[in-house]
């Protein structure tokens, strides 16, 4: 199908690697869009980026949405030249046999994941695997990789971003898909009233560290972020676990593990959603956090809010989105910062 939007830039950005603490070539992309579409940049001594649309009233908005993937660093090489990894972020450790990686050491090198072929295992060896038990084999001898790969040197996957059917997979959906809605409603909006700062934030999938940094320092009186969630509407999961279903428009959060939204803003968002004919569902998240809770008590109480993305296959190299779903969240967003010029009460 043609997207209703700039595909191009979304795969860009889901292809470009930046694990959590190593952001530098996702901020790259970012800031040049934001640099394109705000008034100001700004970039913090954590790396994350701020860009900044001045309104006329005097009351301000933070949107969020990170830069940073799931990823490894190199921990250890054997002397026989395999790598052994330290997770960076929440990995089923069962995804990654069979898959190419990139590591990012003196020049970028491909590698694998090795295992050892089903053939020669017995029941006893298919046990629980862990993320420390995987290897790296990256095709060289131990002296080739030494020259190569240092401890310390960071690891992602190897994946291309493509269209299949109304959908887009590919690796780091989780969160360059709402970093990309979050730079397209940036594109889109025109002369708000308020002062919106658009924040792509660092090392959320390691404990939201970057937002809770920016929530200090940008301060707005409300504070909306965009994530990804579970769509786990797939055959073997039962309907009551599907959190979210593909398809059928952006999701409003009502709660996921961090945080319970503010009950004003997300009936204002659904108000919003309603008025402009925008497809939505709700999302109540059981487990996982986002950078809503970054903002919300880190500089004071402050009201939130949450947009996401249904997405299948979490935390694996084929995340999933529907073309339509990513269209109606840049749509929300963007018809929902229009709005916003701090005449709407959302004390309690």
């Amino acid at each position: 199908m043609a997207f209703e939007f700039d595909f191009d830039l979304l795969r860009d950005l889901t292809e470009t690697s930046g694990v959590p603490g190593y952001e530098d070539r996702v901020r790259e992309l970012a800031r040049d869009e934001l640099e394109a579409n705000t008034d100001h940049v700004r970039t913090d001594a954590m790396g994350n980026v701020v860009g900044t649309i001045e309104g006329d009233a005097d009351y301000s908005v933070a949107v969020a949405a990170h830069m940073d993937e799931i990823g490894f660093m190199v921990k250890h090489i054997t002397d026989d030249g395999f790598l052994k990894l330290d997770a960076l972020g929440g990995w089923d450790a069962r995804v990654l046999r069979a898959q190419r990686v990139t590591v990012h050491g003196e020049e970028d090198v491909t590698g694998v994941f090795g295992s050892v072929p089903p053939h020669t295992l017995d029941d006893a060896e298919e046990g629980e695997e862990e993320v420390g038990d995987r290897v790296v084999d990256l095709g060289r001898d131990a002296e080739a990789v030494e020259e190569l790969v240092s401890v310390g040197d960071v690891v992602t996957m190897n994946q291309s971003t493509i269209e299949m059917g109304d959908s887009v997979t590919g690796k780091a959906l989780d969160d360059r898909v709402c970093l990309f809605a979050m730079l397209e409603a940036a594109r889109e909006i025109e002369n708000p009233d308020a002062t919106i700062h658009f924040c792509a934030t660092v090392q959320e999938e390691v404990g939201i560290r970057g937002a809770t940094a920016l929530g200090v320092d940008v301060d707005p009186d409300l504070a909306i972020a965009l994530d990804v969630t579970i769509a786990s509407d797939i055959p073997g999961v039962s309907e009551d676990k599907h959190v979210t279903s593909l398809g059928d428009g952006t999701a409003i959060k009502l709660k996921d593990s961090s945080v319970i939204t503010t009950p004003k803003v997300h009936k204002r968002l659904r108000s919003v959603a309603e008025a402009e004919g925008i497809d939505h569902q709700l999302e109540v998240l059981p487990s996982g956090g986002t950078d809503t809770a970054g903002f919300q008590n880190t500089n004071g109480a402050i009201p939130v809010g949450a947009i996401s993305i249904p997405t299948r296959y979490l935390h694996t190299v084929t995340e999933t989105a529907n073309g339509d779903d990513i269209r109606a969240t840049i749509d929300l967003l963007t018809a929902f910062l229009e709005s916003e010029d701090g005449a709407h009460d959302y004390s309690l």
